[in-house]
């Protein structure tokens, strides 16, 4: 059994790094999915485990800790950046910049009450405690991004000594900040007299259709001859207005068209369009007729089917759905998009990209044409894109190296292996097409990557802090962080979250996934979505989560550079 005990105990060799990252991931993923009141702390638990396993001595060399919990930060941060990319700048659109700016002045807060519980309840001329508290902050706000952005910027300001460990502040203040965010969110429910039933009825009264949109049926005789000989993909591009000719009468014979029908002088011709651009496409194929002749195999007589539908068609990419008329001129319904695992509400607003999946409702016949416009084709997507994963990264480290000396700080400000990759990753994800860099990634892979990177990270800092977690929280101050972090998770929602409601007017579930977003927390998104009967949740959710994301990995590096450094 001596193989056995070597394999545990010798720190140095490969085979016992990798067994050592082996027990603490896959201990931590399958406790975390353990819950408690529906609600479960995922693979953040990996942290917990890591703890433990470097209490008790079972550790590996600290070059190597230190290189596999780097390289997993970086491909975190650069697998979010990419999926949040292409909604980044459209997050500030109509709505969104209210709900932006709520959310930064929560990420402000949050950082505010932390310094003020830094200076109420600890000694601020011990060096360890401040960055203890960077650590406890991010433990509240549940952010696990940012707690890799201030540890990597630690190691710049403490470049003659071991930078204090700030997971156990982390680990501290976790699991109530997790509790808090839902917690305070039905508190400020009872605060503001909100009604779940009454706010999904307000929800289900603001979805009915505009009806300017509406779709709007003539029948046509085509009288224009400069459309004759033209097939009706290049009719649609001349109007530049979506139609839909479902039938077709030519020389006496009733057929379907489709995007390659030929159309000549006499042809009779159902179109459907939304109801706005009914005269100027009049104007441009020809005067409406009698169709009486439609009656009888109308679209309306074919059964209604659900599809699932996958954005591979580039000429896609940027358009928005409002503009598509897809309810009006294709008779279906757009009712959920989801893009690498995230929900996004379908509002005319929404920008589309490859990758996006759709769902859609209607006629057989359209959601088919749908599905032919958009793409569809699957195996178009399946092929990884490593090349420009690694460009990418290979980018962001370069920005994240480059020195910004600012008067007053002890060290130049760099974005850093957390800062740099996010950014180019983000920008790639939203113009990487531009230079054609294959951006898209299916789910599964993005969260493959993300979830393994995330895991690697948590896993090294863990076992890192675990040989100090006594001294430093069961003997030290453990319950002070505790306090501080439930503290710094509450405060801010309370403020912000009342303000939005009554102030602003915002949907009270549009304000629970505001507060997700900005707290980047997926179970309190879950409850949302789990009381809220439409989207809301999901749209405050998707519309402050980029940007939040974004500002509390800066905000880390900031208060790092800016205070533990002075």
């Amino acid at each position: 059994m001596d193989w056995l005990v070597k394999l545990f105990t010798t720190p140095d060799s490969v085979a016992h790094i990798a067994l050592l990252y082996a027990v603490v991931i896959a201990v931590g993923v399958y406790l975390g999915k353990i819950k408690i009141g529906g609600v479960s702390l995922g693979v953040t638990f990996v942290l917990f485990v890591g703890i433990l396993a470097g209490h008790v001595g079972f550790t590996g060399p600290v070059p190597v800790l230190t290189f596999l919990q780097d390289f997993g930060l970086i491909l975190f941060v650069f697998m979010i950046g990419l999926q949040v990319g292409p909604g980044f700048f459209e997050s500030f659109g109509k709505g969104g910049i209210k709900l932006n700016m709520l959310s930064t002045i929560t990420v402000v807060l949050n950082v505010l009450v932390m310094f003020a519980c830094y200076y109420i309840f600890f000694d601020t001329k011990d060096p360890n405690n401040l960055p203890m508290m960077v650590g406890t902050l991010y433990g509240a706000v549940t952010n696990t991004p940012g707690l890799g952005a201030a540890n990597e910027a630690l190691q710049s300001v403490f470049t003659n000594g071991t930078p204090p460990s700030i997971a156990n502040g982390y680990a501290c203040a976790y699991p109530l900040g997790v509790l808090g965010i839902i917690g305070t969110t039905l508190l400020i429910k009872v605060l503001t007299r909100s009604n779940f039933d009454e706010e999904n009825a307000k929800l289900t009264a603001a979805e009915k259709g505009n009806p300017a949109e509406m779709p709007y049926k003539m029948y046509l005789r085509v009288q224009n001859a400069h459309i004759c000989g033209r097939n009706l993909k290049e009719i649609s591009g001349f109007l530049n207005r979506d139609i839909v000719a479902s039938r077709m009468v030519h020389d006496g014979k009733m057929c379907v068209p489709n995007r390659d029908t030929v159309f000549e002088l006499g042809d009779e011709v159902l179109i459907v369009c939304a109801q706005t651009d009914a005269e100027a496409i009049k104007a441009f194929i020809g005067t409406e007729i009698d169709g009486e002749w439609m009656d009888s195999d109308d679209e309306e007589n074919q059964p209604l089917i659900s599809k699932r539908i996958i954005v591979t068609n580039p000429d896609m990419n940027g358009k928005t759905l409002g503009k598509m008329h897809f309810s009006s001129v294709y008779g279906v319904n757009v009712t959920r998009i989801s893009r690498l695992g995230m929900d996004l509400f379908a509002s005319r607003n929404h920008h589309f990209h490859v990758g996006d999946r759709i769902n859609v409702v209607g006629p057989r016949d359209n959601v088919n044409r749908v599905a032919e416009m958009m793409g569809n084709s699957e195996r178009k997507l399946n092929a990884p894109n490593l090349g420009t994963i690694f460009i990418g990264i290979m980018v962001g480290l370069i920005f994240g190296s480059l020195p910004v000396a600012i008067p007053g700080m002890p060290v130049p400000l760099k974005l850093g292996l957390a800062g740099g990759p996010l950014i180019i990753a983000i920008l790639i994800g939203r113009w990487g097409t531009r230079f054609h860099l294959i951006t898209y990634m299916t789910t599964s892979a993005n969260l493959m990557l993300r979830e393994f990177g995330l895991a690697l990270f948590l896993a090294s800092v863990g076992i890192k802090a675990g040989a100090g977690f006594w001294e430093t929280v069961v003997a030290g101050d453990g319950l002070k962080y505790v306090l501080c972090g439930f503290l710094i998770t509450i405060i801010p929602i309370l403020i912000v979250g009342t303000i939005a409601r009554l102030k602003f007017k915002f949907n009270f579930f549009t304000v629970m996934g505001m507060i997700a977003g900005t707290y980047t927390d997926p179970p309190a998104l879950a409850y949302a979505n789990s009381v809220c009967q439409g989207e809301a949740s999901a749209i405050g959710y998707s519309t402050v989560y980029p940007l939040s994301m974004f500002l509390r990995i800066l905000a880390a590096q900031v208060v790092v550079l800016f205070f533990c450094g002075a």
